[in-house]
């Protein structure tokens, strides 16, 4: 009968369970648009074959997002979907200024439930409250979430926001937006391209003009609280060719 020391055992169980104190380092914290969530994933993905840690990715509106870096929330790169919110969080100090970076472009689209067949004609004065007939137009909060914002833009600019405008279905992000039109719960709803092409359960009925509302972009950039070492790294990749054509496979523009 013997003894194994504490100090052996744990080298040990280090030894069996195949990893190492950097393996088990934890990846950066990526706070992203919730409309990223499959193209972030696949990104984290590539960089992880790397040989580097996986990235933590947690996706929201980004409204919510900028308010929980506010309030001294974790993080260590910031993707937000619209220039407004980037520029509140820069203004209070909290990004690292030199990595704040043009990265992404979308459009807005109206989607239907999968198999309607609805195709409207987006243009000024377009029936869109006779198409939504007893129901309502799903879209993120068009009051704070840039999705909704640049959704609400358009309407107003195509002159029918008032036709519709208490017949909104606001939901806390776009991917709520858009799983309410793919169950059925709502006729039609605005959300970015890329979303719809990500789910099946919808199809496009409108593309909304470019010139309908302000260019749609995403900037990204690293928090200043960030102490993660792999985070600016991380930032370089996601900018790079290689993590650029991850983000184009995915219907995104690149900037």
């Amino acid at each position: 009968m013997f003894r194994i020391l504490a100090p052996v055992w744990a080298a040990l169980l280090l030894v069996l369970g195949g990893c190492s104190p950097a393996q088990e380092q934890e990846g950066p914290l990526v706070l992203a648009a919730a409309s990223l969530q499959e193209s972030m994933e696949a990104a984290a993905d590539a960089w992880t074959a790397k040989g580097h840690a996986k990235p933590v990715l947690s996706f929201a509106a980004t409204s919510a997002l900028a308010r929980q870096i506010e309030a001294g929330g974790a993080g260590d790169i910031f993707v937000a979907a619209d220039e407004k919110w980037m520029r509140e969080v820069a203004g209070k100090g909290l990004i690292v200024p030199d990595s704040r970076t043009p990265f992404l472009s979308n459009s807005i689209v109206l989607i239907a439930p999968a198999g309607s067949k609805t195709d409207l004609a987006i243009a000024p004065g377009f029936p869109l409250a006779k198409a939504l007939e007893d129901g309502r137009l799903a879209m993120a909060n068009p009051d704070a979430v840039p999705a909704g914002r640049y959704g609400k833009q358009a309407l107003v600019s195509l002159g029918v926001w008032d036709s519709v405008a208490d017949r909104i279905a606001s939901a806390e992000n776009v991917r709520v937006a858009l799983a309410l039109v793919s169950r059925g719960e709502a006729p039609l709803g605005i959300v970015y391209a890329t979303d719809a092409k990500a789910e099946p359960g919808v199809e496009v009925a409108g593309t909304f003009p470019a010139g309908s509302h302000v260019p749609i972009s995403y900037p990204l950039a690293r928090l200043k609280t960030s102490q993660n070492p792999d985070a600016e790294a991380f930032r370089v990749f996601l900018l790079s060719p290689e993590g650029k054509d991850i983000f184009r496979g995915f219907g995104f523009g690149v900037r």
